[in-house]
């Protein structure tokens, strides 16, 4: 088939590789607009047109679909047969749903009707899932409602951060895809409407990072683990701010109030709701990432000192 893709961040890239070495033409890309980064704000290339102008694809960059009448034009010269979607950014306007013949086709990063909307990995993870998974649908008028073509599941592994979830989803997501595209191509596909509850995952602030240290030690484990490495989770200490990677339960600590720390030559511990955590790593302001324990060293007294 003729393919436009429209995607936007690093996981879509491995879609995008995955439909490049398939039986496909991608005869085009859909992505956001080069954003500035870094300490010189220089404007860099999506990673998805970076891998589509390595390959010589055509690459769009339009702010937004809506009203553009240009890039609608193009789409409809480009005539394709399907524009399969990884986490483009935009919006979908419903007078573009009807360009490609077989429509535009999302792969979605939950196994749905659960999770629908901008953080499904995240809100897998925070909310102690067993399973993720990936899912294939086409879009309509409504918010990841459209039906569903092929569903994969994944196992979410009790350490999974967001990150590691997120790259086994993109890998068995972008088969998914070009099995989607396989069937559609081939007349092979079943269109099965959502059934069930649907729950929705909104887009992640930062201030939904910052640690509660009287939840449960297991849901702050399950909440760092969920914006890591973004936003990141952080906690306060002296009203500085400070980003923590995952911790350890453990069970057997001698009993901490919520935040309180618990520093030996080793360790650092920190109170929650119930039993305390341990803690790796952390990130105090204007530094990398460092040891915890070579953290606390530091700390001229660590009596009371206590996360808020």
């Amino acid at each position: 088939m003729r393919i436009v893709f429209a995607g936007t961040p690093e996981p879509a890239v491995v879609a995008l590789e995955k439909l490049i070495a398939s039986e496909h033409e991608v005869v085009a890309v859909l992505t956001r607009p080069d954003a500035k980064k870094g300490r010189g704000r220089t404007l860099h290339p999506s990673p998805v047109k970076a891998l589509a102008q390595k390959h010589g694809i055509e690459v769009l960059t339009p702010e937004k679909l809506k009203g553009n009448e240009e890039v609608k034009a193009t789409l409809k010269e480009l005539a394709p047969d399907a524009i399969p979607v990884v986490a483009y950014g935009n919006l979908i306007p419903e007078d573009f749903l009807d360009i490609p013949t077989h429509g535009w086709i999302n792969l979605h990063f939950s196994l749905l009707p659960r999770w629908r909307g901008a953080a499904p990995v995240q809100a897998g993870i925070l909310h102690g899932d067993e399973y993720s998974g990936a899912t294939t649908f086409r879009i309509d008028a409504g918010l990841d409602t459209g039906d569903i073509l092929l569903q994969e599941p994944e196992l979410i592994q009790a350490d999974d951060t967001a990150d590691d979830l997120l790259t086994r989803l993109a890998y068995s997501g972008g088969d998914l895809l070009v099995r989607t595209m396989d069937d559609l191509a081939t007349g092979h596909s079943t269109f099965t409407p959502q059934e069930g509850d649907a729950t929705y995952a909104p887009k992640i602030s930062k201030d939904d990072a910052r640690i509660d240290w009287t939840a449960a030690a297991e849901d702050i484990d399950r909440s760092i683990r969920a914006y890591t490495p973004g936003p990141g989770a952080w906690t306060t200490l002296n009203g500085d701010r400070v980003k923590v990677s995952p911790v350890r339960l453990d069970a057997e600590a001698q009993a901490l109030e919520p935040g309180q720390l618990e520093v030996t030559k080793n360790s650092v511990r920190v109170g929650t709701g119930t039993e305390a955590v341990v803690l790796d790593t952390i990130q105090p302001p204007g530094k990398k990432m460092m040891s915890a324990a070579d953290w606390a060293r530091g700390l001229q007294d660590t009596k009371g000192v206590r996360f808020e």
